[in-house]
């Protein structure tokens, strides 16, 4: 496993995750988004890095773990910054719908449980986005034709420019 590129995917991902976080104040679009998060952005980032050249052949096994470590980090980096924006709103405009998370920071057991829903949240998506990584580096395999070997050294092929 290649702890370099899982350092990109993870501040990739967490950049994806940033993103969707302010995208999904908007109420509009914020099931849409809210959705590609948790269970396919996994798919998005691993396309993109394969349409850049940035990432090689990749295994099944190494597309699952890439799709879970992309579910997981997005997720948090999508809390971070999705949970003091919303909270603001709910509290600014008592008719933002979304504004529910202000009920939440009434004491300190209800920010720990707050916290544990999101850690909880961050597994379920890391569980879909493996899934969807899985499928994705399937389908790159099935396109190519290409199947990587397990005695390559078990690394990815990518260059650093």
């Amino acid at each position: 496993m290649n702890l370099l590129l899982l350092k990109q995917l993870a501040i990739l991902s967490a950049f994806a995750g940033a993103v969707l976080g302010f995208v999904t104040v908007i109420p509009y679009i914020s099931m849409i988004s809210f959705l590609i998060l948790i269970l396919c952005l996994s798919a998005f980032v691993l396309a993109y890095l394969k349409q850049n050249d940035l990432i090689g052949l990749i295994s099944i096994r190494e597309g699952c773990i890439f799709g879970a470590v992309i579910g997981f980090v997005s997720f948090i980096a999508f809390s971070i910054i999705y949970t003091p924006i919303s909270m603001l709103l709910g509290w600014l405009i008592p008719a933002y719908t979304q504004g529910f998370l202000r009920f939440f920071m009434t004491s300190f057991g209800s920010f720990i449980v707050m916290i544990l829903l999101m850690i909880l949240m961050a597994g379920i998506s890391a569980l879909f986005n493996g899934f969807a990584g899985l499928v994705t580096a399937w389908v790159y395999e099935l396109i190519s034709g290409i199947k990587k070997e397990a005695d390559e050294n078990n690394t990815v092929d990518f260059t650093i420019e």
